[in-house]
């Protein structure tokens, strides 16, 4: 059974960096992709990275894109999303999902596995 555990969500000001963590268990391969998506209240979900675990293939949407960077650790199997330069808009919560495919998708319903959430406020 797929596992995906977050991390490291908290409060920071305008300006600072945080780094989140998608512990992963139970994969039987490593044709997955991981992402990271958020959600602001009252507001839909939407994706802000994405890696290959096949190939290290990486997406951004261009609201993240220069400041947000998602790694693979396949030794530690954990993802991490380091975000620097963090605004406000920023203030989600954020989740990591897992998709039994190779290649990334900007579309939430094509994700298989969802963690929990980790809490990101970004105070002005």
């Amino acid at each position: 059974e797929v596992q995906l555990v977050e991390s490291g969500g908290d409060l920071v000001r305008a300006g600072g960096s945080l780094r989140l963590s998608c512990a992963t268990s139970g994969f039987t391969s490593d044709d997955y992709a991981i992402a990271w998506f958020r959600q602001a209240p009252g507001k839909e979900r939407e994706g802000v990275s994405c890696i290959s675990r096949t190939d290290g293939t990486t997406y951004y949407p261009d609201s993240v894109k220069g400041r947000f960077t998602i790694s693979n650790y396949n030794a530690e199997n954990t993802v991490y999303l380091q975000m620097n330069s963090l605004k406000p808009d920023d203030t989600a919560v954020y989740y990591c999902a897992a998709r039994a495919d190779y290649y990334c998708s900007e579309y939430e319903y094509s994700y298989d596995y969802w963690g929990q959430g980790t809490q990101v406020t970004v105070s002005s």
